[in-house]
Order: structure tokens, then C-alpha cells, then sequence
């Protein structure tokens, strides 16, 4: 028995991390566009602009052949990987480079926990996708993901208990951790005290999401202690190249501040 070693997408993920200190992950959920072709550019505009990784998936109905076709649209016109953000076990596609292997960590529901984890794994094997084990932490407002995943939110207020929970994310084995308010909460992302809070207690990457909507905005969650930032509804609203390379300029400099801290 071999120990078991990151695959080639985990890896690149690293190696840029190592590189570049903060990445920035495009989020394309192709329900949220109004039609597939609009969906498969944002993904090609975001790849242009510098964005690190493809995200591709949804908390409701993005399964089937609807995900088959536009990931490997997008496939073919991105350059960097294209990982599945999957809302349940219908969210795998063999077109995918890789997914997120998610536990919901504060569920109330233990079918988010392990159970769709355990449906979906075989499925995971049989397409030979490559797994990143990651703990996902859902804060108030929760939005979509909170309401289907039954998550027991974590109030805004309280940064310990996230981190807390991070940290037990992290010794439990997971190797990225994320914190989600949800897609365009009305109160926008995490506070950056949270950042700060979970930031400081892991040794693995720490990717927020949810409600990062300005270059501004990012600079501060980067500077603030995460390693990564996933955007979806600001490029929904407008992808072009330009936004994304500004986008992307400001999680450099947040990570080059936060280097300097």
C-alpha cells in the first residue's frame, strides 16, 4: 500500500499558491447566464483575464447533460483547470479535470456531512476525476447553499467558532478549507475579522467565498489572511477580460500585503 499523494490539479493549485501567494477561482454556474454560450465566454473571458482555476457548478440543477456540454465547452477554450464545485452527487461530469470532494461541515443534516460523499465516490472513481478533500464552512446569510444543505449557519459575529471549526476541518485532514456567505449575500462577504480569525489557525488552504464583488474587495480578504478567493456573481454581472484582470491584480496585491504583515 502506497500513501496517498495530491493529484496533478492539487498540485498545480500549490505550486501556484507558492508562486503567486493568492489566486482568484471564477465560479461559472450556467443557470445563473441566459444561455450556455454566454456561460462558456465569461469562463474564456475569466481564463484571459488570469483567473487560476474554472470552477463549474451550482447549489440546484446543474447536473446532467446540461453539465456534461458546458464543461466541455469550456474545456476547450480555458488553458487552466476546470474543477467541479459540486451541489450534490448529480454535480459530476467525466469532462472535469477535478472537483471539490466537500463535506459540508455544519450541516445539520448528516447526508451533506458523509452520505452524498459516500453516493457520489464511486462515481468519482469510475470518471477517474481527481478528489481535493474540502471542508466547507457555511456563514449567515447562507444563501441557497445554506437553505438546501441545512447548514447551521455561522453567525457573522462570531469568528472563533469559524475558526474553530476550521481548524478541526484541518486536523480532521481536509486540505483546503472554505467559507461561503453565499452567492451575493445582501451583506456581502465574510467580515474581514473572520478572515483574520480562521486565517490564523490553519496551515492549509484557506479559500473565501461568496459576496467578493471589487477589486477593493478583494485586495482586503487577501491582505486579511486568505489564499484564495472564488468569484461568480461579479463576473456573472460583467465578465470582461479587463474586470478580471483587475480582479485579479487586486488578489496580488492583497497576497503581497499580507506576505509583507
Amino acid at each position: 500500500m502506497e500513501c496517498l499523494l495530491m493529484g496533478k490539479v492539487e498540485k498545480y493549485i500549490c505550486e501556484e499558491l507558492e508562486k503567486k501567494k493568492g489566486l482568484l477561482f471564477a465560479v461559472i454556474d450556467p443557470l445563473d447566464y441566459k444561455d450556455l454560450d454566454s456561460a462558456v465566454k465569461s469562463a474564456k473571458n475569466a481564463n484571459e483575464g488570469g483567473a487560476d482555476v474554472i470552477l463549474v457548478g451550482g447549489s440546484t440543477g446543474v447536473q446532467g447533460e446540461l453539465l456534461d456540454t458546458v464543461t466541455k465547452r469550456i474545456k476547450e477554450n480555458v488553458n487552466v483547470p476546470v474543477v467541479l464545485f459540486p451541489g450534490n452527487i448529480g454535480t459530476v461530469t467525466k469532462y472535469a479535470d477535478a472537483l471539490y470532494f466537500m463535506s459540508m461541515l455544519n450541516s445539520k443534516n448528516t447526508y451533506w456531512i458523509t452520505r452524498a460523499q459516500m453516493l457520489a465516490a464511486p462515481t468519482v472513481k469510475q470518471y477517474k476525476i481527481e478528489p481535493i478533500p474540502v471542508g466547507y464552512i457555511v456563514v449567515e446569510p447562507g444563501g441557497t447553499v445554506g437553505w438546501v444543505g441545512e447548514a447551521n449557519l455561522i453567525p457573522r459575529d462570531k469568528p472563533k467558532i469559524a475558526a474553530a471549526m476550521a481548524l478541526g476541518a484541518q486536523y480532521m485532514g481536509f486540505r483546503f478549507i472554505i467559507t461561503d456567505a453565499g452567492s451575493n449575500p445582501a451583506s456581502g462577504h465574510i467580515p474581514l475579522e473572520m478572515v483574520k480569525s480562521v486565517s490564523s489557525v490553519l496551515e492549509v488552504p484557506y479559500v473565501v467565498a461568496g459576496g467578493i464583488k471589487t477589486p477593493e474587495q478583494a485586495k482586503n480578504v487577501l491582505k486579511s489572511g486568505a489564499d484564495i478567493i472564488q468569484v461568480g456573481t461579479a463576473f456573472e454581472e460583467s465578465a470582461s477580460v479587463q474586470k478580471v484582470k483587475d480582479m485579479v491584480k487586486a488578489v496580488r496585491e492583497g497576497a503581497r500585503l499580507r506576505t509583507k504583515q
